[in-house]
């Protein structure tokens, strides 16, 4: 078992990004949709500030999941666990990432909103929507690919996990089966917005699975690992 430093810092990565993000979601006076709606300037308004450092915590979230992804690696970045482990954690901060940007999009757009419709009327908030239509549209695109590249990596983590026996099988499959529901629920189901849902909450779950299981159990890493 490796219990050291790593393992710590590795272990603690991962419960620190899933209570960000369930502190960002479960206590936000106001969580955005698909899209911001001129509703949602409303609602962000009446509790100005306390949105604000809530959504900087649950984008921080995300931050801390590519922490506690890259750490995973560093940790476990010895032939042959590399050859799956890498490319796996590759794809899955780059997912994370793209997920960090479109929250960032929403945060920023919504604190701005709020100033840009207030007082405003009718015609003129809705022509503030369509303008900034085409970004919102752009942004629901960057969500999904970064959701589909999550799973492509966590698919390719698990596998590594599994192969390699380096944490518990059911800990290794639930990584993978994780990344191929992400992946389903996105490529065939249309509307497939309120369907991942609670994808979130899994998401999460998993990463406090994994902060835990580490802290208390390490990695199984041989000396001399085979392939």
């Amino acid at each position: 078992m490796l219990k050291k430093f790593e393992t710590s810092f590795t272990g603690w990565s991962f419960i620190a990004a899933a209570l960000m993000l369930w502190v960002g979601h479960i206590i936000s006076p106001h969580n955005v949709g698909e899209y911001l709606v001129a509703s949602d300037f409303t609602s962000i308004g009446e509790h100005m500030w306390t949105w604000i450092w809530i959504f900087r915590v649950h984008i921080f979230g995300w931050v801390a999941m590519i922490v506690a992804t890259i750490a995973l690696a560093s940790m476990l970045g010895k032939s042959p666990y590399r050859i799956l482990i890498n490319p796996g954690a590759g794809m899955v901060v780059v997912g994370t990432f793209t997920l960090a940007l479109a929250a960032a999009f929403y945060y920023n757009y919504g604190a701005w909103g709020v100033g840009m419709t207030e007082g405003k009327s009718p015609e003129e908030i809705q022509q503030f929507m369509d303008n900034i239509l085409f970004t919102n549209q752009y942004v629901t695109c960057f969500v999904r690919f970064g959701r589909i590249f999550s799973g492509v990596g966590l698919v390719l983590l698990g596998a590594g996990l599994v192969k390699w026996n380096l944490l518990p099988k059911w800990l290794s499959w639930y990584t993978i089966l994780l990344g191929l529901v992400a992946m389903g629920i996105i490529l065939f189901i249309p509307d497939y917005y309120d369907h991942f849902k609670p994808m979130f909450h899994i998401k999460a779950l998993w990463l406090l699975a994994m902060g835990v299981v580490i802290l208390r159990n390490g990695l199984k890493i041989p000396q001399e690992p085979n392939a």
